[in-house]
């Protein structure tokens, strides 16, 4: 019985002591400073956000992180559509949460960890860093070519694994970060125009290859990549994107500052892509991609203060109370780039309600407005919506409640 008793004591004192050896080192909340004149919202304390971002968390992580039984791998759960269990875009949002997330979540480390096995059992063909983009319930991938906005999130979150962890456990987090980075710019970023390719798969002679998904731009990720890197080809990415989106509202949405879904033939006259050029009806509209386009651009702006992010989101804070008359109730989910509705999509959708959110934190004058966008969105209910628009809530409100950091001085 001794005996017994001691093997039992041993066997918990080993699945403990990781936890205790390593605490998180930037424990969620953070409240973070974000740049000067930005904005939060403010009709509640901030211990009430914090609450808000922790109970929807616990149910999150519930639904969506299930673990292969006999492997210590986990996945970001797809919710078998399309067959699919897993897609690489929803385990880069998965990993970015739990990060920040650690603290708070006292087995956060080990999830992570998990979570990072599972992304490096279905690389790439290309790339034992890049992931594959699917895969089937039964684990098999869909096919072996990556998708660039997984990958680039997936990174990301390994340069705050780091931050959170440090690098001298059994997953060197920054080694990790800086191979998959470097990965990344190799076979997904066009190095005649500077801009994101869809995809591994393609290469110069491809008829997508000078292609893209607006919502695959994320300005400040690269600019964490840069630093992690110092590569400074991360620095003409960002410049040539933010002046291709410069051009594109401009060109084509001079009143609502849309973005399409995806934008072609970037490498003569940018243009929003034809009807089913990859996905649906809507590539050349703002669609289920470019929702996410103001939350990936003020957040660059949050943390950094750069003026390009400010004027592109600007032009859509201004568009959006404009033609919702500041009443959340009537956001549709998607419009044209001439700011209309898409017809028959006047029902809530959260992945375009929480990047209205984030965008509206750059400029005090939209207080009002943020504070009535965090309470409509916090408003519905985890069982109502799919993995889509719970990961982006969590993501945003992780951001609204100022609580997301850039992993500085890599």
């Amino acid at each position: 019985m001794r005996k017994n008793w001691f093997t039992l004591f041993i066997i918990t004192l080993c699945r403990i002591t990781p936890l205790l050896a390593q605490p998180a080192l930037k424990p969620f909340p953070q409240h973070v400073r974000y740049f000067a004149g930005t904005i939060k919202p403010d009709r509640i304390s901030q211990n009430q956000l914090d609450n808000k971002v922790r109970d929807f968390y616990t149910e999150w992580k519930t639904r969506f992180i299930k673990n292969i039984p006999g492997k210590r791998e986990s996945f970001v759960w797809f919710e078998n559509i399309a067959k699919k269990q897993c897609v690489s875009e929803g385990q880069g949002y998965g990993m970015i949460i739990v990060a920040l997330m650690a603290g708070f979540d006292r087995s956060a480390k080990e999830t992570y960890d998990n979570l990072f096995r599972y992304y490096r059992s279905h690389p790439s063909r290309r790339s034992n860093y890049l992931m594959a983009w699917a895969q089937y319930a039964n684990g098999k991938n869909a096919d072996n070519t990556s998708a660039a906005d997984g990958d680039m999130d997936i990174a990301y979150s390994l340069l705050l694994a780091d931050k959170q962890w440090g690098s001298n456990g059994g997953i060197n987090y920054q080694a990790e970060a800086r191979a998959m980075i470097d990965a990344i710019m190799q076979y997904e970023i066009n190095h005649k125009t500077w801009s994101v390719l869809l995809s591994d798969a393609l290469d110069a002679e491809s008829k997508d290859y000078f292609d893209m998904r607006s919502s695959d731009f994320m300005p400040a990720h690269f600019k964490a990549f840069y630093t992690a890197t110092k590569d400074a080809r991360w620095t003409r990415v960002i410049n040539a994107t933010y002046q291709l989106f410069a051009n594109m509202q401009e060109n084509y949405s001079p009143d609502a500052g849309l973005l399409p879904d995806f934008i072609v033939h970037i490498n003569k006259k940018a243009k929003p892509a034809p009807p089913d050029f990859l996905e649906s009806p809507y590539d050349g509209f703002y669609n289920y991609n470019a929702c996410r386009v103001p939350w990936r651009i003020a957040t660059d702006y949050l943390l950094s203060g750069d003026i390009r992010a400010k004027a592109i989101a600007g032009k859509i804070n201004s568009w959006i109370r404009e033609t919702t008359s500041n009443n959340t109730y009537n956001l549709s989910a998607g419009y044209t780039l001439a700011g209309n509705d898409i017809k028959g999509r006047y029902f809530e959708a959260l992945s375009f309600v929480a990047p209205f959110g984030v965008s509206a934190m750059v400029d005090k004058k939209n207080q009002p407005w943020l504070n009535k966008v965090w309470d409509y969105l916090t408003a519905f209910k985890m069982k109502d919506y799919d993995y889509y628009d719970n990961s982006i809530k969590l993501l945003d409100m992780i951001i609204l409640s100022g609580n997301y950091w850039r992993p500085a001085n890599v």
